[in-house]
């Protein structure tokens, strides 16, 4: 029985090795972007890696791979691999590109590099920020597109940068002072310069209140240390007054 039950034992552990090796060897879809930023200024260049990895993985044998992007002045170059060595290479122009893939000819990895300048801004928002699609990746199979990444970035100019700056720190100022009714007003007014373009008015409004926040959060706390003063005060009379009255009462106890 003893032998038995060791084969079991030992023919179970053995499944289970089997089971956890096939778990860690196997492929999957993946993808990763080198080079990429959170935020870009108008008119400078722009330049991201995509690396796909195992790139037949969870579809069809043959699909097209597509690219969009709102940067300009589009270079995408695909470059197909198979165990590092590079297979094909095709360089595209324009704000889109679409390869066919097939898994008899292509190989086990993809990079896409794209490279573009930032875009112009269309419509200033200040909230939420002004953003652009950087690359929008896609595979096709047939008629059912999947769409696998999307990155987004926010885009600014100087002036934007700078007055989108001066209204952070009026807010700032303001959620430190614990609100400020003329403060909030002067930044929504500057916010409304703000999507209108006039950022020198936007950045004027936006100092005047932080200001008026700074002038209220001083004298709030000028007043609390008026008070704790005063309350101070209070407590040394109280302690003299203390003091004095059990005198008083020590010297009616002596005279007695």
């Amino acid at each position: 029985m003893n032998s038995i039950h060791s084969s079991k034992l030992h023919a179970l552990a053995l499944c289970l090795v089997l089971a956890f090796a096939a778990t860690g060897t196997a492929v999957a879809f993946d993808d990763s972007a080198e080079g990429l930023q959170d935020e870009y200024e108008v008119g400078s260049d722009a330049k991201v890696t995509y690396t796909l990895s195992d790139p037949f993985t969870d579809v069809s044998n043959q699909y097209t791979l597509q690219g969009e992007t709102q940067l300009r002045n589009v270079s995408w170059t695909v470059t197909v691999y198979r165990a590092g060595s590079q297979l094909q290479q095709q360089t595209y122009g324009g704000q889109n590109f679409s390869q066919a893939m097939d898994v008899n000819n292509n190989g086990d990895e993809i990079r896409v590099q794209l490279e573009g300048t930032t875009p112009a801004i269309e419509n200033y928002t200040y909230d939420p920020a002004e953003t652009f699609t950087v690359a929008e990746l896609t595979r096709v199979s047939g008629d059912n597109p999947t769409t696998f990444r999307t990155d987004t970035a926010h885009h600014y100019t100087a002036d934007s940068q700078a007055a989108r700056t001066a209204i952070d720190d009026a807010q700032a100022a303001i959620e430190a002072a614990g609100g400020n009714e003329d403060a909030e007003r002067l930044v929504g007014n500057a916010i409304s310069s703000y999507r209108a373009e006039d950022f020198d008015n936007a950045i004027d409004l936006a100092g005047q209140a932080q200001e008026r926040a700074e002038q209220a959060q001083s004298a709030a706390q000028r007043n609390q240390l008026i008070l704790m003063a005063v309350g101070g005060l209070i407590v040394i009379g109280l302690l003299v007054g203390g003091v004095l009255y059990w005198r008083s009462q020590q010297d009616e106890y002596t005279k007695l």
